[in-house]
């Protein structure tokens, strides 16, 4: 294979890889492109899972044997049916030497368990290149042809070394960005999700219910006590009590599936749920300012919950459920409520949430249209 004919395939692998959107269009791009690149029928990608003692395939792209799938849930191996991964590596390692590439034919005479599945999948050869990140094996790369198809040589193990440093760089890119994005939507006191990512999961939530109805739930609460806290304890007591509350709100939210715990900021935190009913989302609610009211510092929780499971009158806008929840949420607490307040439930709640912003009684509600004052005469 030429340079050129080489150079080009390394390009063609990072633009597929960097291309990708998703996890699975990464190691998809990055299967194929290892696969073209060294002319192969099909390529595989997987991940050492250290603590488990094995290899997880992530995915299978080519031209798949019988029983194959591309991105299979379960497709594990035990790293002691492949002791090329601890011996081979490691101990090429410990005596200096890089990392390389190694090939494995149908037709050898020690059969090893990569042997063995050549065969059972129909297969001539294969070239196996670890992925390496930060020094230590993540993964590999695996190439294969059919069987009859010209042998691996020498210099495409050289070359699949290459492929593998490519991919490897892209993943480790990929690692970056998805810390990045993660750090973008968490709040980094207690980890649960922060406003942005609120505000991203409410407007599908919105577009949700408006296409096939899901009921669309927000609990809104204000951790009451927090500044005396602060003030007699030092803002570290206080940090601590927000951690715990923040467990206890991922706790009782995991009664909801795929409800998603948030800290809006402050002393303010969230529940999301999409699909559970209405009362199913306001028995979370209660037993939430029971779990709260016990916690050691603190004075309880106000509690304010908005669905779309009761009559709540036209959602024309996330915005509206979230001034619904923060005008229960607000209600609670002028009430000192030991229980939330469901709006639909509390005539009170839509009357004050739906007010001009110059007829309430409170600050004015999250995300609600500002009104100017009309200019003096």
């Amino acid at each position: 294979m030429g340079e050129d004919v080489r150079l080009r395939a390394v390009v063609a692998l990072a633009q597929g890889m960097a291309a990708a959107h998703t996890p699975r269009e990464f190691w998809r791009a990055a299967a194929l492109g290892a696969c073209a690149g060294l002319r192969g029928s099909f390529g595989a990608l997987s991940v050492w899972e250290r603590d488990h003692g094995r290899l997880r395939v992530l995915v299978n792209a080519g031209e798949r044997a019988s029983g194959e799938e591309e991105f299979p849930d379960a497709e594990t191996y035990p790293v002691h049916q492949f002791p090329e991964i601890t011996e081979f590596l490691h101990e090429r390692w410990a005596l200096g030497a890089g990392p390389h590439a190694w090939i494995e034919t149908a037709g050898a005479e020690r059969v090893t368990g990569r042997v063995e599945g050549l065969r059972r999948r129909g297969r001539g050869a294969c070239v196996v290149a670890p992925i390496v990140l930060h020094g230590r094996a993540w993964g590999e790369l695996y190439v294969a042809r059919q069987l009859g198809a010209k042998p691996f040589t020498s210099e495409d193990a050289d070359f699949a070394n290459v492929l593998a440093a490519v991919v490897a760089a892209g993943i480790a890119q990929a690692q970056r960005l998805e810390e990045v994005r993660k750090l973008a939507f968490t709040d980094p006191l207690t980890g649960l999700a922060n406003r942005r990512a609120v505000d991203a999961r409410l407007d599908e939530a919105i577009e949700r219910y408006r296409s096939d109805g899901s009921v669309v739930s927000l609990v809104v609460c204000d951790l009451n006590g927090l500044k005396r806290v602060n003030d007699t304890h030092g803002h570290a007591v206080g940090d601590r009590l927000l951690e715990r509350f923040g467990s206890v709100l991922s706790r009782c939210g995991a009664r909801l599936r795929g409800a998603l715990a948030a800290r809006l900021g402050g002393d303010e935190f969230c529940l999301l749920a999409v699909g559970p009913s209405a009362d199913e989302v306001v028995a979370v609610a209660e037993e939430l300012c029971v779990r709260a009211a016990e916690l050691e510092l603190g004075e309880g929780v106000a509690c304010g919950v908005a669905s779309t499971g009761d009559p709540i009158g036209p959602l024309k806008s996330a915005r509206r459920l979230f001034r619904l929840a923060d005008a229960a949420q607000y209600q609670a607490k002028a009430a000192r409520s030991a229980k939330p307040v469901v709006a639909g439930r509390d005539g009170a709640v839509i009357r004050l949430a739906d007010a001009p912003p110059g007829a309430r009684d409170r600050r004015r509600f999250r995300d609600a249209p500002t009104v100017e004052p009309p200019p003096e005469r």
